[in-house]
């Protein structure tokens, strides 16, 4: 075998958005890219906020000396005080920038998070639909994954999280905003999920942590505010990175951020920083940090996806699609008119409209769409929609 077993048997499972993106490059050559909606990929086409073109001008004019040399593993002490006051306000706790570690943005944080709490065979639940990378992450740490379904609003169903924790559970996975949903869960749940984990590790005598991945965590509408997590759950650790919130994917820079109240929390920090640097991400980019610390209360123009999830849920609703309307993040996750999503995504393609099967999200009968492009393309896809809903005998 010229690649590991394994791999070629997860590049088979992970090849869902992959392929929907190269079928898009096909109908383009075909039909022209004015003529082919693709909603495949949650890659912003906004810009990022003026206050950071700024901020990069200023670092480039007057560089701070040695700014590109060799730094702690754990990243700048000024960028992860910046990072540590913004969560000290939002949760009423005393963090401090020994509680931040800087990494090479959310994926590199969720593995260094799960390199240094998993021991082989740990389990790790994680709530569908879920981003398909958490499974990659936990097995390349020797742990065990477990599905559990959200309620249908795609909310947290605790009964069905209780059921799920045994012996062998070590975290849980949340992801708020979520992707591909855009729920957001709300502070009751959480606080519900907290007394329920305190209980579990008194019945097995094991701490129990909550990763909280939020990347789209300044991205929220209609006034809804995204809990803090830390408030809630004293084993806790939120993942993010500022690839949504200052429209920076390319330039993968974001953090991790431990709960104070994380029991043996030196002992934890020392084990992040340990499997930072061994798992070869060393540190997060010189310059991001130094970009980033001024901007922690910074975002992105949040007016502008939500007129763009307007227009897209008001109109499909209208034709017949069946969702539930996201209040955050930058996806609609609707129904599939057929129970089989894959059919339902190939039809589409006949319209040159592009979306990704809930299947590739571990929630078969939905589909995926990112409207996180340029309004235009949304607005001329709009027929195109309409001829896909007849087509199934949508109203």
């Amino acid at each position: 075998m010229p690649i590991a077993k394994k791999i070629e048997e997860n590049l088979k499972r992970a090849s869902w958005i992959r392929a929907m993106f190269e079928e898009g490059e096909k109908l383009r050559k075909i039909h022209g890219a004015d003529k082919v909606y693709d909603f495949t990929l949650g890659n912003p086409d906004v810009e990022p906020p003026a206050a950071l073109k700024e901020e990069l001008k200023r670092l480039a004019l007057d560089p701070v000396p040695g700014m590109h040399r060799y730094m702690s593993n754990a990243g700048y002490p000024d960028t992860r005080r910046a990072v540590a006051e913004v969560l000290a306000e939002e949760s009423g706790l005393e963090f401090s920038e020994t509680n931040i570690v800087m990494t090479v943005g959310a994926g590199g944080a969720l593995n260094v998070v799960l390199k240094t709490i998993l021991d082989p065979g740990d389990e790790v639940i994680i709530l569908s639909p879920f981003f398909v990378e958490y499974i990659f992450y936990i097995d390349n740490h020797g742990g065990a994954f477990k599905e559990v379904s959200t309620k249908e609003d795609f909310q947290l169903d605790l009964a069905a999280i209780e059921a799920a924790i045994g012996p062998r559970t070590k975290a849980l996975i949340v992801n708020t905003p979520n992707n591909p949903t855009g729920a957001i869960y709300d502070a009751a749940s959480l606080e519900q999920l907290g007394s329920l984990l305190k209980k579990k590790e008194t019945e097995f005598g094991k701490d129990i942590y909550v990763i909280s991945d939020e990347p789209y965590a300044k991205i929220s509408y209609d006034g809804v505010k995204v809990p803090s997590i830390f408030k809630y759950i004293d084993n806790s650790v939120v993942v993010t990175s500022h690839s949504k919130d200052l429209a920076l994917p390319g330039e993968r820079i974001g953090y991790l951020a431990v709960s104070p109240r994380v029991k043996n929390l030196p002992l934890v920090m020392d084990g992040m920083v340990f499997a930072n640097r061994t798992l070869g991400f060393v540190n997060a980019p010189a310059l991001m940090q130094r970009l980033v610390t001024h901007l922690q209360r910074e975002s992105v123009d949040i007016a502008e996806y939500q007129e763009k999830r307007d227009i897209l849920y008001n109109n499909l609703t209208e034709m017949g699609f069946e969702m539930v309307k996201p209040a955050g993040a930058f996806y609609l996750f609707p129904k599939s008119p057929v129970s089989d999503d894959i059919s339902f995504v190939k039809a589409a393609q006949k319209y040159n409209i592009l979306l990704v099967p809930g299947s590739g999200f571990g929630k078969p009968g939905y589909f995926r769409i990112a409207y996180c492009m340029d309004k235009s393309v949304i607005l001329n896809s709009l027929p195109a929609f309409r001829e896909l809903a007849k087509e199934f005998g949508l109203s």
